[in-house]
Parts: structure tokens; C-alpha cells; sequence
């Protein structure tokens, strides 16, 4: 028997699942580690937490199979910044995708630096999480940190680096770098230029099923080949079969995406939306807002100060409906408005509100925000007719419905979900030889269990209240 390993290197935890070629998932993993927000706004990471996760997962998941495991590859937060010194030491901790620290940074790449320029260079503009912006960051304020810079890389990259020797990437995480010429698949020399880093400190880019190497002998799968992996969106997208034209899959995680798989690279006109090549040789345009399972977590357990999910969700099954409106902006806001200042508010709020009224609230809040997204790209021309829905939030049958109603169209649940790790094995199978291509893989092993249709009731009431979302935004951005 031949076994497959996805890791998932999230920003709460890393997780780990072992499969075989079926798609049958046999064993699972998981480690949590520690953010630190050493100010408001900032989030870090020491990456060397990531290895240590990932070197006790690999230990369960192979402990007396370690000569079948044929292949591994990897979905990771994308956009966070490791640096390494000529003694591949890491230099100082890793800043996240949800770092807000870089507004002057990303300011000074889209305003002087100039939109046009960075989309001609890359296909995209700047965001405060993109890692462009933290490396002048650190030029700014820790100028003895980067004078020792010899390697720039992403999370699972330096997961990689550990655990194979080589320094890789693929083009799906280095999409968000903001140092990618995207359309055409190389380092943007001009980029780097700006940034004041050279080539040389930039991983080698590959295909996410290509074969950068293999485990290193000391972890113990002596026929384990490793892939590139992918960036954790378009990992998910591999692991829900959203690879060919039109395809959109939807991630209700700690952050919130709307991803629709393209044939070719394209720009929408404000680059509202991003830009990035896919995880199957091809490209993808991507909707991120940064607050979605985490909005109804910080609200749920830091509000309300209860873990009890299943009971919230009873009270907003129950809810009369209300004309409150969440806007989800507790970390600022990436697609559309590209806003770190974006807060949240509730809106609507009145003497007989209920608890109920408003844990609902935020679920439509973070479903407007998702179709904000949406309405961008059906301007340019792209418009899913059905979604997968994967990630932690996908687990709420009301939240799927509410998805389902607000964006218009059904949403599917897959049989197997596992996000980003189960997305890294099916690479990893094409980067074995089990399957010729991640199309052919993901044909062969995902089925629907379930869709959600959206109500003639349902679409009609959340289309009301988007009406109501989309002009709130720009109505109160002056005093956020």
C-alpha cells in the first residue's frame, strides 16, 4: 500500500493527514502553537514552532509505515515573511498575513511606486498583509535585520527548506509576494529592485505537484518525494476540485475567501481582486477578507464569553429576523476596500435586540463581505453559478444556507473536507506519478455529500440587506 501525506501550516495550528490513493483519510495530526501581538495590529510567529509541529506529525502520521509513505506536499498561510542569515538562522520572527503594520509601506508602493505600475509588474497592488510591504518594513525599522538577509521565504517554504535542503516555492504562494510577475511565472527584477533584495535571496519556483526533492534521511520515509505545495487558498481549491474555468470555491477559516479558477491570468479593472497563478499550472482570481470564522469566534468566546457553538446556533435557527447589520472589519479589510483602518460596527441595534439577532447578524456580515467579492468579479465578466464551501465555518448548516442565500447561488459539501492538507496530498499523489494531473486526482476521489440551494425567501431578504451592507462601508470609512 502507498501513502500520501497533506500538511496544512495554518496560523493556529499546523495539521497533518495521511492517505491513500483512494483519498481515504487514514490518520491525522495536529499541533497548536502561539501568535504573538507584540502591538496592536501586529501578529508574529516564531517559524521554528512551525517545524517542531510539523516534525511530531510526521512522526504519528508514518510511525510503522515509514516505507510506504511515497509522497508529501504542503498548503500554508500565504504572505508571511521569513528571513534567514548565512547560517540559515532565522533573524527574527515570522509577520503574518494579518499584520497591519506595513500602512506606510503599502502606501508608499501604491502611491508612489504607483498601481499601474505594480499591476503592469505583477498583476496586482499592494495590501498591508502582501510581503513586498513587510520586507520594506523591516529596511525601515530594523535595518540591522536586513542587512544580514541572505533568504526570503514563506511559511511552509521554510517548512520545506527544513525538511528537504531545498530552498522552494511555488507560484501560487509567491503570487502574494508582491515580487511575482505572475502572468508570466518569474521574479519581477523591477520588484526586487524596490524592495532592495537580489534574486538570489528568492526561493526557486516551481509547479505545486513538481518534485523539489525528498524527505531529508534523518526523518525516516526513505521513498517519500516532496512537492512544492501551494498557498493554503489554493491548496483548499485543489482539495474541492475548483480547477477548471469558472469553477469558485468559497473558505469559511479564519480568514475568508471567494476563489474562482481561471484558464488564463486576467486583472479586474481596480485590482480590487487578486490576481494569482493556481496551484494546477494555471491562474485564479481571488476574493480575501480577513475576518470570517474568527468574526463569529471573537464575537462567540470573547463577547459572549461561551464555547458553546451549538447552542448559538439553536438561538439564530429561532432569531425573528432583524434589520442589524455586522460589518466584519475587526482586522481592517483586504478585498475590496484595502482598508487596515476598516473596523467593525453593528448596525441597526435597538432596545428589544436579542443576543440571537446579533450572533446572526454576524454570520450575513460575513457572507456581504464575501459578496463584495463576488459583485467585482460578475463586473468583470466572471460569474460562478455554484460553489463548494469548505473551511471551519462550513460546519454551521445555518451559515451554509446564509452563504447560500446571500451570494444567490447553491453551495456543495464535500464528502471529505480537510481544507489545505487533504488539497497537499492529492499534490503530493501527482507528484508521486499516482495520477497524471491535480484535475485527474481530484476527479477520481471527491464526491458532494450534500447542496444547499438558496430560497426564493432567503435571497430575497439578504438581497434587501446587502443594499443596505454595501453602503456602509463608504458611509463610515471617514471615522474609522
Amino acid at each position: 500500500m502507498k501513502y500520501f501525506i497533506g500538511i496544512d501550516l495554518g496560523t493556529s495550528s499546523c495539521k497533518g493527514i495521511l492517505t491513500d490513493k483512494a483519498g481515504n483519510i487514514l490518520r491525522t495530526s495536529s499541533y497548536e502553537y502561539d501568535i504573538c501581538y507584540p502591538q496592536d495590529g501586529w501578529t508574529e510567529q516564531n517559524p521554528e514552532d512551525f517545524l517542531a509541529a510539523a516534525k511530531k506529525i510526521l512522526a504519528e502520521l508514518s510511525s510503522g509505515l515509514e516505507n510506504d509513505v511515497c509522497g508529501l506536499s504542503f498548503g500554508g498561510q500565504m504572505h508571511g515573511l521569513v528571513i534567514l542569515d548565512e547560517n540559515d538562522e532565522v533573524i527574527r520572527p515570522c509577520i503574518l498575513w494579518n499584520d497591519g503594520r506595513t500602512e506606510k509601506q503599502t502606501a508608499y508602493l501604491n502611491e508612489v511606486i504607483g498601481k499601474e505600475k505594480l499591476s503592469a509588474l505583477t498583476g496586482n497592488i499592494a495590501f498591508a498583509g502582501f510581503t513586498a510591504p513587510k520586507i520594506l518594513w523591516v529596511k525601515e525599522n530594523e535595518p540591522e535585520n536586513f542587512a544580514k538577509i541572505r533568504k526570503i521565504m514563506l511559511p511552509k517554504d521554510y517548512l520545506a527548506y527544513k525538511l528537504t535542503g531545498v530552498f522552494s516555492t511555488d507560484y501560487s504562494d509567491a503570487s502574494g509576494m508582491l515580487l511575482l510577475d505572475v502572468e508570466h511565472k518569474c521574479w519581477s527584477k523591477e520588484m526586487c529592485d524596490i524592495c532592495s533584495v537580489s534574486e538570489e535571496m528568492l526561493p526557486k519556483l516551481y509547479e505545486s505537484y513538481e518534485v523539489t526533492g525528498a524527505l531529508l534521511p534523518e526523518y525516516g520515509m526513505p521513498n517519500c518525494v516532496v512537492t512544492a505545495g501551494a498557498g493554503d487558498n489554493a491548496a483548499a481549491a485543489v482539495g474541492t476540485g475548483t480547477l477548471r474555468e469558472g469553477r469558485c470555491n468559497i473558505s469559511l477559516g479564519t480568514s475568508g475567501t471567494i476563489f474562482i479558477a481561471q484558464n488564463a491570468f486576467s486583472v479586474d479593472e481596480k485590482n480590487a481582486l487578486h490576481s494569482f497563478a493556481h496551484s494546477n499550472g494555471k491562474w485564479h482570481l481571488m476574493g480575501c477578507i480577513l475576518s470570517a470564522a474568527s468574526a463569529r469566534k471573537w464575537w462567540l468566546e470573547d463577547i459572549l464569553v461561551s464555547d458553546d457553538y451549538a447552542a448559538d446556533e439553536a438561538g439564530v435557527a429561532s432569531a425573528e429576523d432583524s434589520n442589524i447589520i455586522f460589518l466584519p472589519y475587526l482586522s481592517g479589510e483586504r478585498s475590496p476596500h484595502n482598508d487596515v483602518n476598516a473596523r467593525g460596527a453593528f448596525i441597526g441595534l435597538a432596545a428589544n435586540t436579542t443576543r440571537a439577532q446579533m450572533s446572526r447578524a454576524v454570520m450575513e456580515g460575513v457572507a456581504f463581505a464575501l459578496r463584495d467579492c463576488l459583485e467585482v468579479a460578475k463586473a468583470g465578466g466572471v460569474a460562478p453559478t455554484e460553489s463548494t464551501l469548505c473551511g471551519g465555518g462550513a460546519k454551521s448548516k445555518i451559515w451554509r444556507q446564509i452563504i447560500a442565500d446571500a451570494l444567490g447561488i447553491p453551495v456543495k459539501i464535500l464528502k471529505t473536507e480537510q481544507g489545505p492538507s487533504f488539497g497537499g496530498a492529492i499534490l503530493a499523489m501527482v507528484g508521486a506519478g499516482e495520477y497524471a494531473s491535480v484535475e485527474e486526482a481530484a476527479d477520481a476521489i471527491l464526491e458532494t455529500a450534500e447542496t444547499v440551494y438558496p430560497t426564493e425567501e432567503g435571497k430575497a431578504r439578504m438581497n434587501a440587506k446587502y443594499e443596505v451592507f454595501k453602503k456602509l462601508y463608504p458611509a463610515l470609512k471617514a471615522v474609522m
